[in-house]
């Protein structure tokens, strides 16, 4: 330490005994760490400041403000910088744990769907001074590798069974507030096993979206699929066709008979319902296709429009129950996937609305992966054995499968 910092030191020693400064011992570690870097820079330059020396590389160019939170509360620091090469004092470098652990607090709230805005009170609760929304969403790009990542990985094993489905978030675009469609597939692999197969978020659910995204799963190597699982969203169906080839489509029983509830009047809707539940507790898929053409039958007089939409949905409705019996309560419809979507919604609905695009896929991202973790590490979806039956035909007659693709 040189003289004149000595000096500098002995004169806040003296106002605080005097005036009862109890910021002293804040203000000492300050001049102490400012005096270090100073030494420091002049170790790297070759020479202190105003020092002519034979030994001097480079030049001061003046200075960074840096912040240092301590102990003794947040200093206020100045680092040199170089007119050549760069510096970064030694001192602060064990800071870098801290900003670490501080890193993992605030990629865990944000995954949890903490607000840009209520991180500053959450960092404040930690002891430190808070922290700017700028410097939240610097430290959140952090997550942003591994879910890239994880959403890029090859798929490894054959997927029989795929579920899609779309939820809507509120993403800033060039200046505006649009209503963006956020589409997660997930699927059950041959082993039995879920899996979070992928993420995408565009400007709406049209053919070319889907068809981009499917694409996408099929070039890191989605193979194997006998059943898609989706509602009748008119530019899903079409990209099923083109991309899955071969694919049986299952059309989301819950999102069908919303459909065709709404054909009817309210009073009704409790009567119609259970006479086209009859349908869905037949044993097979032959019985079920007869009891369906009964139901149309004694709709069609009073009810002739729901009677239309529940004739021709008969092989989308119905296509589920050409798999073995064991998974049709999990195929019939999208609700493993909405659960999904709920959760992603529930902390979107905290963030409101986001940034941008890559600022959702953030988000969504990083909560995919951690579900991903539990189902891997978690009990089989379906199990193997009943899983080994849809390359045998299955109890209840696979070779009806070409059938219905073609129908």
């Amino acid at each position: 330490m040189v003289a004149s910092d000595r000096v500098s030191l002995l004169e806040a020693l003296r106002k605080a005994a005097m005036d009862g400064d109890s910021d002293f011992l804040r203000q000492s570690a300050e001049m102490v760490a400012q005096a270090l870097i100073e030494l420091e820079a002049g170790y790297r330059i070759g020479a202190d400041k105003h020092e002519r020396t034979p030994e001097r590389s480079t030049y001061r160019n003046g200075y960074r403000e840096r912040v240092w939170d301590t102990r003794v509360g947040r200093l206020g620091l100045r680092i040199p910088k170089l007119r050549e090469g760069s510096f970064f004092p030694e001192l602060l470098r064990p800071r870098r744990r801290s900003e670490k652990a501080l890193l993992a607090v605030i990629q865990e709230a944000y995954v949890h769907g903490v607000s840009t805005r209520r991180m500053d009170d959450l960092v404040k609760a930690l002891g430190l001074e808070g922290i700017s929304k700028s410097e939240v969403s610097r430290v959140c790009q952090a997550l942003d590798e591994g879910v890239r990542a994880f959403l890029c990985r090859r798929i490894d094993h054959p997927v029989p069974y795929v579920w899609l489905d779309a939820t809507y978030v509120k993403v800033r675009d060039a200046g505006r507030v649009v209503s963006m469609a956020l589409v997660v597939a997930i699927g059950v692999r041959s082993d039995g096993t879920r899996e979070v197969l992928g993420l995408d978020v565009g400007p709406s659910e049209d053919a070319a979206f889907w068809r981009s995204f499917l694409r996408g799963l099929v070039e890191r190597g989605l193979t194997g699929v006998r059943l898609v699982i989706s509602d009748a969203h008119v530019g899903l169906r079409q990209a099923v066709s083109e991309t899955l080839a071969g694919a049986t489509w299952q059309r989301c029983r819950v999102h069908f008979m919303r459909n065709l509830l709404a054909q009817v009047s309210k009073a009704a809707q409790p009567m119609v319902a259970a006479t086209v539940r009859t349908i869905f507790s037949q044993p097979d898929q032959e019985t079920a296709r007869v009891q369906l053409r009964r139901v149309v039958a004694a709709l069609s007089r009073q009810y002739p429009k729901a009677a239309t939409l529940l004739s021709e949905a008969e092989d989308d409705v119905l296509a589920y129950m050409s798999f073995p019996e064991q998974h049709r309560r999990q195929l019939h419809s999208t609700n493993p996937l909405e659960r999904l979507h709920k959760e992603i919604k529930r902390r979107s609905n905290v963030v409101g609305i986001f940034p941008n695009r890559p600022a959702t896929i953030r988000l969504a991202g990083a909560l995919l992966m951690e579900q991903n973790d539990d189902w891997a590490e978690g009990r089989r979806y379906l199990s193997a054995e009943s899983m080994a039956a849809i390359d045998q035909g299955g109890p209840s007659g696979l070779l009806m499968l070409s059938q219905v693709a073609t129908d």
